[in-house]
């Protein structure tokens, strides 16, 4: 069954009376040819055909069920509003959606440690998990960081969106002007509604706490994370994975995506270091050439001889100005940002990967200490077999020897 609304075609024709439908396409065969029974047939199969189509149209919602129980908690069905049950609309239908988060009005917080930004996030849903319908609040750079952690830790074979870094690249952007705060804000409103739209993410309990608590109450939920411990655990297991080496059993698919991310990501590494040389580049000659400009035009007011020639000259200086700027906008806005996020999510694959061969090492080696444990089983079921055996033969001759006169 398709998606879309079926559209039905043209009714097939109907022949004259007399039969004469004349000698076009439509018309029907002299009796007694070959095809003279097309007509009747393809109005059967046609017929069938209609049948089928409503029969599936109908096998998605059979028995009464509605779109609200469709899209409950289900394990035969996906509970993602992003997921199979809204790609069953028509094409004139609006996607059916829950979950919208916007963020905007970037603050602006000084204190006597630190400086920082807060973005205020708004949410606004219609799914029963939530106790209200919208919620505001404000959330600072860590606090995605934070969110981001926590989806790793519970999802860690998931790709999780990329967040912005916490720094930049020094001659791009100087830290907390309004172009880089905007940047930051895009980034951010991006990252949430990339999580809100993904099937599984979306429903993460601490993905809600993030939209809808309080911060004190968010700073409160932080501290009941696993203690330095419970994360020292971790560090350890993941160290002691590394130093094992490769993975035994890791399948050939996982070996080719490895190679393949590796080989991926060393070349929109270099592509990524060279469209910022080249955007570095661009603004150190715009910005020669906005000096040059005055200069000419300030000459050309001393010089009689020549000023039409150097007003031309500061004329031309200014064209080339306002085309660098337009393509140092092109780059800024279309190359840089998209270059950037391929390199942003090849690092997350990557992290995915070995998180993944983490897991696999954990479990190779609980398979081979499950094996180590059967053999020694097995070889102390055999050592007290011979033992009672050896017993038995004993026994056997202790009372073969008390039946002797």
């Amino acid at each position: 069954m398709e998606a879309e609304g079926r559209v039905p075609g043209p009714p097939l024709p109907t022949p004259s009376p007399g039969g004469g439908g004349g000698a076009g396409a439509d018309a029907d065969p002299p009796a007694g040819a070959p095809g003279s029974t097309r007509g009747p047939l393809l109005a059967a199969a046609a017929e069938v055909l209609s049948l089928d189509d409503e029969e599936d149209d109908l096998e998605v919602f059979s028995k009464g069920t509605s779109l609200g129980e469709v899209n409950s908690f289900s394990p035969s069905m996906p509970i993602s509003p992003s997921s199979m049950i809204n790609q069953y609309k028509f094409e004139d239908e609006p996607e059916l959606k829950d979950l919208f988060i916007t963020v905007d009005d970037p603050e602006s917080h000084i204190t006597a440690i630190e400086t920082f930004i807060t973005y205020r996030v708004v949410t606004k849903t219609s799914r029963g998990e939530f106790d209200s319908s919208e919620y505001e609040v404000r959330r600072r750079y860590q606090d995605f960081l934070w969110l981001k952690s926590k989806l790793e830790e519970a999802h860690p074979t998931l790709i999780i969106p990329p967040l912005p870094e916490k720094f930049i690249m020094k001659g791009m952007v100087e830290r907390f002007n309004d172009e880089f705060i905007e940047t930051r804000r895009k980034a951010l409103h991006k990252f949430l509604n990339r999580i809100a739209d993904h099937p599984t993410l979306t429903f993460n309990e601490d993905f809600k706490i993030f939209l809808t608590a309080q911060a004190w109450e968010l700073s409160s939920h932080k501290k009941q994370g696993p203690g330095l411990l419970s994360r020292m655990g971790q560090t350890v297991r993941a160290v002691a994975s590394s130093v094992r080496g490769g993975v035994k059993n890791r399948p050939e698919m996982f070996t080719e995506m490895n190679d393949y991310m590796e080989t991926f990501s060393q070349k929109i590494n270099v592509l990524d270091k060279i469209a910022h040389r080249i955007y570095k580049e661009e603004r150190e000659y715009f910005n020669e050439m906005k000096e040059y400009g005055p200069i000419h035009t300030l000459w050309s007011a001393s010089e009689e001889d020549i000023a039409d020639s150097l007003k031309g000259v500061a004329s031309c200086i200014d064209k080339c100005c306002k085309a660098t700027e337009k393509r140092m906008a092109g780059l800024s806005e279309n190359l840089l940002p998209i270059l950037h996020e391929y390199v942003l999510y090849s690092e997350i694959l990557t992290g995915v990967l070995k998180r993944r061969d983490q897991i696999q090492g954990e479990l190779d080696s609980k398979i081979d200490a499950l094996a180590n444990k059967k053999t020694e089983k097995d070889l102390c079921l055999a050592t007290w077999e011979s033992f009672l055996a050896s017993q038995r033969v004993d026994l056997h001759v202790e009372e073969d020897s008390e039946d002797r006169p």
